[in-house]
C-alpha cells in the first residue's frame, strides 16, 4: 500500500521550537517510521521550507537582508534542527526551487480557465513615502472597534476584534510610521463559495477527530471569495500578461509545495514522472500532519483548489491536526524570550529524551505543555527507571550468567502467559500508531517495560544463579530468554519515537541487521535466535538531576527578563487635538466587576458583568491575554458608560473599560475607594 505523508511546511522566517515539533513534525515522523515497518509498505514522507510571503520581506527588511538571503539562512537552520531531532523525511524541499513556481502557476491557470478565479479592483493601503502597497503585516493603526491606537493590520490585540486592514482608522506603516492612503489595485480572487456543496459531500465520507470535523463544517458554511494575490515582488509571479509586481499569496502557494516537493524528489531520483505514482493514484493514502491553526487550509481551501484542477490529484484521507503545545503555561515566543535555546539544550540532552517527552504529552485533543519538571520526570521515572532499567539489568545479568549468549528456553504456562501479554501490548501499541495516538503508544511502551520488570523481579533469577541443579538453570535460562523477547519487542515498538535508543538495543541483542529494515511482524511472530551472541551492554539514559532542572527554569526566566529589558519602547503617535467639549461628552463611571468568563472560541475576549451602582452591565473586553477571569472579580475599574452598544462575536457589549497600554503590555485603570457609579472626570 502506498502512503504519502506530509508535515506542514515550516515558515523560513525564524528558527523552530518544540511547540512546532509537537504539532506537525514529531507525529508525522513517528507515523512514517511506523508505516515503513509494515509489511509491503511503500511510504513517502515529504516536507520543505515555506519561503514566500509578506512576513519574509518584512523580517528581511528589519534584518537588513534580501528576502532570498533571509530564507537561505533559515532554511539551513530549520534543516539542521530537524536533523538534530533525527527526523526521517524522504525529501525536504523548499518553495523557492524553480519547479515550485511552475506547479503553482499550473494550479492558478487551471482554476482560472475552469471559472473558479475572478478579477477585481479593490482599494488597498498604499504608502506614498515608500511608493508601494502595504499588506496587513506592515500596517498598524487605530482599532475600528475599541479605539486602541496600536492595533495590528488584521487583529486588535486589545479587544480581539478581527477586520480588514482597510478598516483601520489612521493607518500607518509599521516600519516607517508613514501615513497610508487607499488606492485602487487589481487582484484575483478564488471563488471558494463555488465548492461548498462538493466539499460538504466529501467531508461526510471522513471520520476525522472531532476537533477537526466540527471546526471545518462550520468553516465551510461561511466560505466566500478570497484574494489569492498580493502587490509584491517576492513570491510566485501570476502567469498573466501585464501583472508585474503581482504575486500569488503565500497561503495559496504553500500547500502546493507538497506536490512540487514530491516532483523534486522524483527528479533527484532520475525518474521525473514518479511523483504521479503517489499524487495521481486514487489508491494512495494521503496523510497531512498539521497544527490546528492550519485546519482551514488543509480541510477546505487546499481540497477546493485540488477539486478545481484538471490533473487528478489526491485529496487528503487523514488529517490528524494537533492542538497547541506551550512552554511552562505560556506560548513559545522568541520575541518575548520565552523559549528554549536549542543549541544549548542538545549539549546536555538527547533527541530521544525530548522526542519521548513530547510524544508522552502530545497535544492531540487539547493544548498541552512542556515543563522542565515533567521532562525530568519522563526522563528519570520512565526512560531511565522503567525502559532503560529493564534493558540494563537483563543485559548485565545475561553477560555474567549466560556467557553473553541468548539462552534456550523451556517455556512453562506462566512464561507463555507473559509472552502472550507482551504480544497483546505490542498489538495495542500498533493500533495506537495507526490511530495517531502517540500519547497512548508512549504509555503502552512503558507498560511493556514495566511488564518485563515485574516478570524479572517475580522470577528472581539471581536466586537460580546460585543453584547448580538442572531445574534452576533451566528456569534461569527461560527467564532471561523471555525478558529478551520483551526487550526485542520494546526496541521495535519504540523505534518510531526513540529511534536512536531502539537501534542501540537492537545491536545489544546481537542483531547485525539494521532495525530500520525490520518488519513490525517480527515483534509479533518472530523468535529470538537461541545462542545468538549478545552485543556489549550500554547505558541508554542518564539521570536528570534536580539542580540542573532548577538551573534550566532560572535560565528561562532570565532570558525572558533580558528580552523585556532590551526591547525598544514603541510609543503610539498623538491623535489630533480636540476641544474640551468632546471630552465632556464622555460619561466615565466607576464599576465593580462582579463576574468574568472567557468568550468561547476567542483568545482575547472576556465577558464581564459590571456593577455601575445604578445598574448592572454586560461588557466585553479584550484583556484575557493579560488577566485571568478570577483575578479581576471584585476589581474596581473605569467604564465609558455612555458608549453605544456594540456586538463582538455575536455578543452584545454595553460599555468599555479604560486601560493603559504600551507595546505588548496592558493594565486596567482602577479606582480604590470610590463606590460603584461614581463619576470620573
Amino acid at each position: 500500500m502506498k502512503t504519502l505523508i506530509t508535515s506542514a511546511l515550516p515558515y523560513a522566517n525564524g528558527p523552530l521550537h518544540f511547540g512546532h515539533i509537537a504539532g506537525a513534525y514529531l507525529p508525522g515522523d513517528c507515523y512514517a517510521r511506523f508505516m515503513r515497518m509494515q509489511k509491503d509498505s511503500d511510504v513517502l514522507y515529504i516536507c520543505g521550507s515555506d519561503e514566500y510571503g509578506i512576513a519574509i520581506t518584512m523580517s528581511a527588511d528589519l534584518a537588513g537582508r534580501t528576502p532570498q538571503e533571509q530564507v537561505d539562512m533559515f532554511h539551513g537552520v530549520i534543516k539542521d534542527f530537524f536533523s538534530q531531532l533525527n527526523f526521517s523525511f524522504d525529501h525536504y524541499s523548499r518553495t523557492t526551487w524553480p519547479g515550485h513556481a511552475e506547479t503553482t502557476q499550473g494550479f492558478f491557470t487551471d482554476l482560472l480557465n475552469n471559472g473558479f478565479i475572478e478579477e477585481k479592483v479593490t482599494d488597498q493601503l498604499y504608502s506614498v513615502a515608500d511608493n508601494r502597497f502595504l499588506a496587513d503585516r506592515y500596517v498598524v493603526g487605530t482599532c475600528p472597534k475599541c479605539g486602541f491606537q496600536n492595533a495590528r493590520g488584521d487583529e486588535c490585540t486589545s479587544c480581539g476584534a478581527s477586520y480588514e486592514a482597510t478598516d483601520l482608522k489612521e493607518p500607518r506603516s509599521k516600519l516607517t510610521n508613514a501615513p497610508l492612503v487607499l488606492q485602487p489595485t487589481q487582484h484575483w480572487f478564488l471563488k471558494l463559495e463555488m465548492f461548498k456543496e462538493k466539499l460538504s459531500e466529501w467531508l461526510e465520507t471522513k471520520s476525522w477527530k472531532p476537533n477537526v470535523a466540527n471546526f471545518i463544517k462550520g468553516y465551510i458554511a461561511d466560505l466566500h471569495s478570497r484574494s489569492i494575490t498580493r502587490d509584491s515582488t517576492w513570491g510566485v509571479p501570476i502567469p498573466l500578461p501585464d501583472t508585474e509586481e503581482k504575486v500569488l499569496y503565500v497561503w495559496f502557494d504553500a500547500p502546493i509545495g507538497y506536490i512540487s516537493a514530491t516532483k523534486e524528489w522524483a527528479q533527484n531520483l532520475g525518474e521525473k514522472e514518479r511523483w504521479k505514482d503517489y499524487w495521481c493514484d486514487p489508491e494512495t493514502k494521503l496523510v497531512h500532519f498539521i497544527g490546528k491553526d492550519n485546519i482551514p487550509f488543509h480541510a477546505a481551501i487546499f481540497p477546493a483548489m485540488i477539486m478545481g484542477q484538471n490533473q487528478p490529484y489526491k485529496l487528503v484521507d487523514e488529517l490528524p491536526a494537533n492542538e497547541f503545545y506551550k512552554l511552562e503555561g505560556r506560548q513559545f515566543s522568541k520575541s518575548e524570550g520565552w523559549y528554549i535555546e536549542l543549541n544549548d539544550f542538545f549539549t546536555r540532552y538527547t533527541a530521544d529524551q525530548i522526542r519521548y517527552a513530547i510524544a508522552a504529552n502530545a497535544p492531540e485533543t487539547s493544548d498541552s505543555e512542556f515543563t522542565w519538571k515533567d521532562f525530568q520526570l519522563r526522563c528519570n521515572s520512565e526512560l531511565l527507571g522503567k525502559y532503560g532499567n529493564l534493558v540494563n539489568r537483563v543485559m548485565v545479568f545475561a553477560h555474567k550468567q549466560c556467557k553473553g549468549l541468548i539462552p534456550s528456553p523451556q517455556l512453562k504456562e506462566s512464561d507463555q502467559h507473559f509472552l502472550d501479554e507482551v504480544n497483546r501490548i505490542v498489538t495495542e501499541i500498533g493500533d495506537s500508531y495507526r490511530q495517531f495516538k502517540l500519547r497512548r503508544a508512549s504509555q503502552m511502551i512503558m507498560e511493556l517495560a514495566q511488564h518485563g520488570n515485574v516478570y524479572f523481579d517475580g522470577r528472581q533469577p539471581w536466586k537460580d544463579a546460585k543453584l547448580s541443579d538442572p531445574e534452576s538453570q533451566e528456569r534461569l535460562a527461560t527467564t532471561l530468554y523471555c525478558c529478551f523477547e520483551c526487550i526485542k519487542a520494546m526496541a521495535l515498538v519504540s523505534f518510531p519515537i526513540i529511534p536512536t535508543s531502539a537501534a542501540k538495543i537492537w545491536k545489544m541483542l546481537g542483531f547485525e541487521s539494521d532495525i530500520t529494515k525490520i518488519s513490525w511482524e517480527v515483534a509479533m511472530t518472530g523468535s529470538l535466535p537461541q545462542d545468538q551472541k549478545l552485543g556489549e551492554s550500554e547505558i541508554l539514559f542518564r539521570r536528570v538531576e534536580d539542580a540542573e532542572i532548577a538551573c534550566e527554569i532560572e535560565k528561562l526566566h532570565a532570558l525572558a527578563a533580558e528580552q523585556r529589558s532590551e526591547e525598544p519602547i514603541v510609543y503610539a503617535p498623538l491623535k489630533p487635538e480636540i476641544e474640551i467639549d468632546v471630552v465632556e461628552k464622555l460619561d466615565l463611571r466607576v464599576g465593580t466587576i462582579l463576574e468574568a468568563a472567557a468568550v468561547p472560541k476567542s483568545k482575547k475576549l472576556l465577558i464581564l458583568q459590571v456593577d455601575l451602582g445604578f445598574e448592572k452591565r454586560q461588557i466585553l473586553s479584550g484583556i484575557s491575554l493579560f488577566y485571568k477571569p478570577e483575578e479581576i472579580v471584585g476589581k474596581k475599574v473605569v467604564v465609558i458608560a455612555n458608549l453605544k452598544p456594540a456586538k463582538l462575536m455575536g455578543i452584545e457589549s454595553n460599555g468599555m473599560l479604560l486601560a493603559g497600554s504600551l507595546d505588548k503590555a496592558l493594565e486596567l485603570v482602577s479606582v480604590q475607594a470610590l463606590p460603584s457609579g461614581s463619576v470620573v472626570s
